[in-house]
């Protein structure tokens, strides 16, 4: 009986020294219940889990949001109403990847939210306003600062160049979000990159420590256990259920 009591407590202790997200805040949580978002976007929720990713992140009504790589308007379509008229979203996308169809599709949305704008430039050379966020998201992308594709015009990059950049944009004490698909530690990022599109949280951890940045926490909300890294994100047994890493980094002030 002691022994089952002690067990009970050791496993009660364990539970409550393991850090809970907050609820989302009402602000994110009516923007990303609203009926007026595309049905695309609202089909990849389930696997995203948007209001408790932006409530760990921090995003508040009145913020300057960077939404890097986001022309295709998920996040932005959540951010805009939730940081409110007070508040704005910057997308930046790179040129290579913004398109006619892209253009179109982005200004129709971008007419139903005016405090939404755009910027582009090449992904190897990203023009980012400077001292301008308050909170970042980089979803889903950082791995391909180590991409090359000739079919897409995206030559060997320097991700230190790129966090530069990044973290100019930034005020002091801004957060950035980073998500990413995982991969097993290896001893060839770009090589991993190339064949997987995946990245070892570590190399991401070592890049942003680089770059001046301070770990301000980790979220395991969207680790999938059944993910085992070995397929390419793309793979149909796999897209839109792959193991993810969470990392918030903060600019010191």
């Amino acid at each position: 009986m002691r022994l089952t009591t002690i067990a009970a407590l050791s496993l009660a202790l364990t539970a409550t020294s393991l850090p809970a997200l907050a609820a989302p805040s009402p602000n994110i949580t009516a923007a990303v219940a609203a009926t007026s978002r595309s049905a695309d976007n609202v089909k990849l929720d389930e696997s995203r889990k948007p209001a408790q990713v932006l409530e760990f992140l921090g995003l508040k009504p009145g913020m300057q949001v960077l939404d890097l790589f986001g022309a295709n308007a998920y996040w932005a379509e959540i951010m805009a109403p939730a940081v409110g008229p007070k508040g704005h979203v910057t997308v930046w996308e790179p040129t290579q990847f913004y398109r006619d169809k892209t253009k179109a599709s982005f200004a129709e949305f971008q007419a139903k939210h005016p405090n939404v704008s755009i910027v582009s430039s090449p992904f190897e050379a990203p023009d980012l306003p400077k001292g301008y966020a308050d909170l970042v998201m980089l979803n889903l992308n950082y791995h391909d600062t180590y991409w090359t594709s000739e079919k897409y015009g995206i030559p060997k990059m320097d991700p230190d160049a790129f966090l530069k950049a990044v973290y100019a944009a930034m005020k002091p004490g801004a957060v950035i979000g980073v998500i990413d698909h995982v991969a097993s530690a290896n001893n060839d990022t770009r090589a991993t990159v190339d064949k997987l599109h995946r990245i070892d949280p570590e190399v991401i951890k070592a890049d942003f420590k680089r770059a001046g940045f301070a770990l301000a926490g980790s979220s395991d909300i969207l680790r999938n256990s059944a993910d085992d890294h070995s397929l390419l994100v793309f793979d149909p047994n796999i897209r839109g259920k792959t193991d993810r890493v969470m990392f918030k980094f903060k600019k010191p002030r």
